[in-house]
């Protein structure tokens, strides 16, 4: 797996590259949730190893792509990510999103319709502004002062056990969580829900213009995902699949299961696109 960097006016972005597959395999793009590092997605880079060719990222402020000011939002995410897959040539990818990479993949698919092959939500919601009480976009702005107000020794554990099912997933989860000091953190977690609230205020329409599918952990306690999810599937259509025992990192919980279901996708992908 080769390590790369994309260089902006603002820092660094580093990401990871497994081109091992034919070239006229599909390409996997995945993008990690909130605080989380491109290990979140180990089991599936592993896995799809040689069957299709793979980028994981460590997105600005996360991980290897540090620093990097809290300045950014959504598009500019989004904007990022196509500059790196613009360079690597990189073209109708299947974009895989956990929870913030699932905000991230619609508004990339919202700034350049027409580039993605397939949409994989896993533990994310719709960005769509219907979707959102007022009172819950408003919360979103006002995260900071109660992730600053629990001490750092509860967070953490709090963190990992909120994060996953599993001791495998909770582990990663405190990885990510042990590589940032608590004021980091909290800063990160509090600016990441800030964007998110200013992309659904931006009630842009957000369509889903490929074929998706929507992945859940049948335990995600985060927030109101499991309610979200069923709204989406409910109200645009989208087949949605819940993963057994796993909690909000339902791919770390559970990669055999959620493996297999994005490889039955991404399947159904070429047999679209040899039919049409």
């Amino acid at each position: 797996m080769d390590r790369k960097s994309f260089f902006t006016d603002n820092g660094t972005v580093i990401y990871w590259i497994d081109a091992s597959a034919d070239s006229n395999a599909p390409w996997l793009v995945f993008l990690p949730g909130l605080t989380a590092d491109h290990t979140l997605f180990d089991a599936q880079m592993a896995h799809f190893s040689g069957k299709a060719n793979c980028l994981v990222w460590d997105a600005p402020a996360h991980g290897e792509s540090r620093p990097f000011p809290l300045t950014f939002g959504m598009d500019d995410y989004a904007c990022i990510l196509h500059g790196i897959l613009c360079a690597e040539g990189v073209a109708g990818p299947v974009l895989v999103g956990q929870s913030l990479g699932g905000y991230v993949g619609q508004a990339y698919i919202d700034l350049f319709p027409g580039e993605v092959a397939g949409f994989v939500s896993i533990d994310s919601a719709p960005l769509k502004r219907t979707y959102y009480p007022n009172w819950e976009v408003k919360f979103l702005r006002h995260t900071k002062g109660m992730y600053s107000a629990i001490p750092w020794a509860l967070l953490k554990p709090w963190g990992a056990r909120g994060a996953s099912t599993t001791e495998q997933g909770r582990a990663n989860m405190r990885s990510f969580m042990d590589a940032y000091t608590k004021q980091e953190y909290c800063d990160l977690a509090a600016h990441g829900y800030l964007m998110l609230a200013n992309a659904i205020e931006a009630e842009r329409a957000y369509r889903i213009d490929c074929p998706a599918l929507l992945l859940c952990g049948e335990k995600d306690h985060a927030g109101d995902v499991r309610p979200f999810n069923r709204k989406w599937t409910a109200g645009e259509g989208i087949p949605l699949v819940w993963v057994p025992g796993a909690g909000h990192n339902s791919n770390v919980d559970a990669p055999d299961f959620v493996n297999a279901q994005i490889e039955r996708f991404v399947a159904t992908l070429a047999t679209r696109g040899r039919t049409s």
